[in-house]
């Protein structure tokens, strides 16, 4: 079966939620099976079923954890004044949170009919459309507008069109937050001049 051995991330818990998602890419959510996910992790169904009932559990769990740095970001922006340094800074720990998740993000983008079905992907839209309202002042421009949108999807396409490019990821992860950056202060001084 090619079993991977998977180092012990701090509990059970975390090491089902590592290899669901390693096999939801590897073969597709649908494709996947609790029993496939407790043999990749040389369990039983039985302790699998302790920590996770179904397949879309583990999926939400994961969710959840993805998006905790996102609503901590929109916390922290609903705070602060919609500054040019302040919308870079947003971009920049968005960065860093797509960085730190980027196989959920990935396995997002793959399976996007399968994350429309689940609340998940209304709860993601809703997160998206948070962030964006701190990056788009509300009397911008159409333009501007777009800008806003396309900083912060420039973020999410960057990562996933150049993971497949050959080069040094921190490169790569900097190449996108500067075209982000580049757009949010076009979007910003259009709205200001």
């Amino acid at each position: 079966m090619g079993s991977t051995q998977h180092p012990r991330r701090g509990n059970t818990r975390q090491r089902i939620q590592d290899v669901a998602l390693e096999l939801f890419a590897e073969q597709g959510y649908e494709k996947t099976s609790l029993r496939e996910i407790a043999e990749r992790l040389d369990v039983t169904k039985a302790a699998l079923y302790y920590h996770f009932k179904t397949k879309e559990d583990i999926l939400v769990s994961l969710f959840q954890d993805l998006t905790r740095p996102v609503d901590e970001l929109v916390a922290w922006g609903r705070e602060h004044p919609k500054t040019l340094e302040n919308k870079q800074e947003i971009l920049r720990r968005y960065g860093a949170a797509l960085a730190s998740a980027a196989p959920m993000f990935r396995f997002m983008q793959e399976n996007q009919a399968t994350v429309r079905e689940l609340s998940i992907g209304e709860n993601f839209k809703g997160r998206m459309m948070g962030l964006l309202d701190l990056l788009r002042d509300p009397d911008a421009s159409m333009t501007d507008q777009v800008r806003c949108v396309s900083a912060l999807f420039t973020m999410h396409a960057g990562m996933l069109a150049l993971k497949d490019v050959e080069g040094d990821p921190e490169e790569k992860r900097e190449a996108i937050l500067e075209v982000s950056v580049e757009l949010i202060t076009k979007a910003h001084h259009g709205t200001t001049s």
